[in-house]
């Protein structure tokens, strides 16, 4: 009996070779490195995009505030440019009338005149000087040359049409003319000089 049992037990043993084993591939168990990577990643872009947004719409905002004071600030430029017709009307009637200054109508030329230039400076228009002062091509637009003896050169001997500044922006620049060295005196200073070093020559003579 016992020797049947242990026949039995060779022959199962014996039914399991090596070629019965099934081999498996064991996996090894997925890490959470690659996940925690990609979500840094993800995070990272995010703050990138944030950022940049950000920076776009502080520079729109920007932008619209300076947009908002520069129309505050010049928001009547038209309105002023195409008053300046009517102060140079009211200056050319005045200064016909320069003779008959005792006029009521001349005088109310020259009130309304006043006023209304009184009106524009309180919104920041206000004249540029130009008669006698250094030609400024910024501000005075030269529409001839005078030769003028009491005046040194590049001055504004005469001003045609005033100019004018809206605030800090030359609205209009005065229309006039430059002064410039008269030729014959040119010709008389070298003429002194030449007479001045011929005396001292013969002086020495």
């Amino acid at each position: 009996m016992l020797e049947d049992q242990d026949l039995n037990r060779g022959k199962r043993t014996e039914d399991f070779d090596e070629d019965d084993l099934e081999l498996v591939d064991v996996e090894p168990a997925p890490t959470e490195e690659p996940v925690e990577a990609s979500k840094t990643a993800e995070v990272d872009d995010l703050h990138d995009k944030y950022l940049r947004l950000y920076a776009d719409f502080d520079n729109f905002r920007k932008r619209v505030n300076k947009d908002k004071e520069e129309l505050m600030r010049y928001g009547n430029e038209s309105l002023l440019y195409e008053l300046l017709p009517v102060i140079d009307n009211l200056e050319l009637a005045m200064k016909h009338a320069s003779g008959d200054v005792n006029s009521g109508l001349v005088q109310g030329v020259e009130v309304t005149l006043k006023e209304l230039q009184r009106t524009l400076e309180k919104f920041g228009l206000t004249r540029i000087a130009a008669n006698g002062m250094p030609f400024d091509p910024a501000v005075h637009h030269a529409m001839s040359q005078v030769e003028r003896q009491d005046l040194p050169e590049k001055m504004v001997a005469e001003e045609f049409r005033a100019g004018y500044r809206y605030r800090d922006k030359v609205l209009r620049p005065s229309l006039v003319s430059v002064s410039v060295k008269p030729q014959n005196s040119e010709k008389q200073d070298a003429d002194a000089v030449r007479i001045k070093i011929q005396d001292t020559i013969e002086e020495e003579e």
